[in-house]
């Protein structure tokens, strides 16, 4: 009896079982995440990264080598045009001044001393004439006083020669004893300083730099690299927001200034170099300082505008059920009485997540528009227990 039991309900599980295969399913209408067509402004950006500078950088170096003896700025010093900012060691520049002037003194002397003779030459050769005409005096004698005449005409414009020569070694050497005592070439701050005291300078080959002068830090600008692909929406007077990792809550504005038409390839990628203007009229920004740049190419009012997702949903059942599916036509797909309706649409710029919407058939503000199908997540089966009995 109790066998016959047993057997009765697994048949009757077995038949409940093969109904529930057998009765189709109620399928469960598809579900979509919408938002909001919307009308108001759209703005289009181009990123970039740059680094800060000053405008105007100098870097001020020495003509002349020596060991530096003093050093009146260091980093951050306020300079003023023509303010001493360093000397190096004057004792070899003052000797040679001193052996300069001496040898121009002793050019003078061998001038005046050449002076002096052709003018004696000169009288010399007038009476041998006189002497000549009145047959006095051979021509032999005659000659022999054009000759001294010519030689002393000649010594005399060779030590005028060496009064230049001697002058102008005189002159370099107080020129270079003019250089070891630097100044700085404009008002600015000192941002780099490059040497010490007692540390030897040779500017035999360049001229070593010493210190880096940036004029006007109340100025700057900033040097980025835009994409090829960017840089035709950039011009110049765009206004320009950037951050930088010092100060990350804050944001700062700016200007494009120049486009330089030179490009650049770094492995393959082409960029061009974009020039930003900045005020900093507090100081808060430094030379050296990575930015992170929005360049604003395009800025529209009070157009109608979609979320860039709903351009790239496609239902499921017209690809492969994803739901990101792309395709050729533009059309985004309104949620219309619970179902996808597609709606051609042609499309502009680009912006902040949404696009643009030129023009359409029917869209309208506030419409519901697809940008994703939700999923259901399936439950796992419940596994069958024992039978009765068992």
């Amino acid at each position: 009896m109790m066998k016959k039991l047993v057997l009765g309900a697994l048949v009757l599980v077995a038949a409940v079982l093969l109904a529930g295969l057998l009765v189709p399913r109620r399928q469960k209408p598809p579900r979509f995440r919408t938002e909001k067509v919307l009308r108001g402004e759209l703005v289009s950006t181009v990123s970039a990264t740059g680094t800060l500078a000053a405008v105007v950088t100098v870097q001020v170096g020495t003509q002349v080598s020596g060991t530096i003896k003093e050093l009146l700025v260091d980093f951050n010093s306020t300079v003023k045009a023509g303010q001493v900012i360093a000397r190096i060691d004057p004792a070899l520049f003052n000797a040679k001044v001193k052996e300069t002037l001496g040898n121009y003194q002793s050019a003078l002397a061998n001038r005046d001393k050449a002076a002096a003779d052709l003018a004696d030459a000169r009288k010399n050769l007038e009476r041998s004439r006189q002497l000549f005409d009145e047959g006095i005096i051979s021509r032999a004698d005659l000659d022999t006083a054009e000759t001294r005449f010519q030689v002393a005409t000649a010594a005399l414009a060779a030590a005028e020669s060496a009064v230049t020569q001697n002058l102008g070694q005189h002159e370099q050497a107080q020129t270079n004893l003019q250089y070891a005592t630097i100044t700085s070439p404009s008002n600015g701050i000192v941002i780099s300083r490059n040497v010490d005291v007692g540390q030897t300078v040779a500017a035999s080959f360049m001229t070593p730099t010493l210190f880096t002068i940036a004029q006007d830090l109340t100025k700057m600008e900033i040097q980025t690299s835009v994409d090829e692909a960017d840089i035709s929406k950039v011009r110049v007077g765009q206004p320009v927001t950037f951050t930088v990792d010092a100060y990350s809550t804050q944001t700062f504005g700016g200007t494009v200034a120049q486009i330089r038409k030179a490009p650049i390839l770094t492995q393959n990628v082409v960029t061009y170099v974009v020039i930003v203007s900045v005020e900093n009229k507090d100081l808060k920004l430094m030379p050296g300082m990575t930015a992170d740049v929005t360049i604003e190419a395009v800025r529209l009012r009070d157009v109608l505008k979609v979320p860039s997702a709903s351009l790239r949903f496609k239902p499921e059942s017209e690809g492969t059920g994803d739901g990101t599916g792309a395709r050729a036509a533009e059309k985004v797909y309104a949620l219309r009485a619970g179902a996808p309706v597609p709606i051609p649409v042609k499309t502009g710029i680009t912006g902040d997540g949404y696009v643009e919407v030129v023009s359409s058939e029917g869209l309208l503000e506030n419409d519901e528009v697809i940008v994703e199908q939700l999923v259901e997540k399936k439950s796992a089966p419940k596994a069958a227990g024992p039978g009765p009995g068992l």
